[in-house]
């Protein structure tokens, strides 16, 4: 996909930029020309995710999303050295499991606070920076088919992602009278990370139930984040765009004894 230099010098951040999907996200916008402002939990493994980047006046800055006061600090640093920024990319999330009957009340506020509470912050502290500046801008949350989908174990999980979604869509009428668009992408099935590690028998029970038969790549993920942000998807708010190869609109799962031959 060709977005003809129009990421040039535009300032984006991005959270969770030490994760696997944050990570395609800022190496695509780096590669477009953006100034990319990396944000997570890690200064070292920001550090060297920044020394990775193709071009210059990027940023890592590290953050807890869980602690309101690292958040604001974050945002002003932002401002004092770059002004408001074009866009902000909400990807940080976590994704513990456990049964409802189990899970504790601290593991379901962590889940909230970084998945729905994080998100809606920066996009209020980021937001009123834009506006200062009288910058149109854009936010992408990342979501999840889960927020469509139930999942055994993962119930909170799926409940912060169906208020994110909903989130976006508040965002998104009360910011389009100041040009800000406000939009979710819902990533596919990709196999585990350092922070979820996933059996493979896990991994390839999933895949094989997945409509179009593959994990999610970096592409499948960047493209749809740099489209809904870019002049192509100017006319964009309030959307949800699944990437997903089918994995959330139901199972493929058949008896093959009642499988006819076409």
């Amino acid at each position: 996909m060709n977005f003809e230099n129009e990421f040039k010098a535009k300032k984006v951040i991005v959270t969770g930029a030490c994760g696997i999907i944050g990570g395609w996200i800022v190496d695509a916008f780096a590669r477009e020309g953006a100034e990319v402002c990396l944000t997570d939990r890690d200064a070292e493994k920001l550090e060297a995710k920044l020394a990775t980047l193709p071009g210059t006046g990027h940023l890592a800055i590290a953050a807890d999303l869980t602690d309101t006061g690292s958040m604001t600090a974050f945002a002003d640093e932002v401002s004092g050295r770059w002004g408001a920024p074009d866009i902000l990319v909400n990807n940080a999330g976590i994704y513990p499991s456990g049964f409802l009957l189990d899970i504790s009340i601290d593991d379901w506020d962590d889940i909230m606070g970084v998945n729905l509470r994080a998100p809606f912050l920066l996009s209020q502290l980021f937001a009123k920076q834009m506006i200062s500046a009288g910058k149109p801008g854009s936010i992408v949350n990342i979501s999840s088919g889960a927020a469509r989908k139930m999942r055994t174990t993962v119930v909170p999980y799926c409940t912060s992602k169906t208020a994110l979604d909903r989130l976006t869509k508040g965002f998104a009428l009360e910011l389009a009278e100041y040009g800000i668009r406000v939009n979710a992408v819902e990533p596919g099935f990709i196999s585990g990370s350092d922070v979820s590690a996933l059996a493979q028998d896990h991994i390839d029970t999933v895949t094989a139930s997945i409509p179009l038969g593959r994990t999610s790549s970096a592409q499948d993920v960047a493209s749809a984040v740099l489209y809904v942000t870019s002049a192509g998807g100017a006319y964009m708010t309030g959307a949800t765009v699944t990437v997903d190869g089918g994995n959330s609109i139901g199972s493929q799962v058949v008896f093959q004894a009642k499988k006819k031959a076409l």
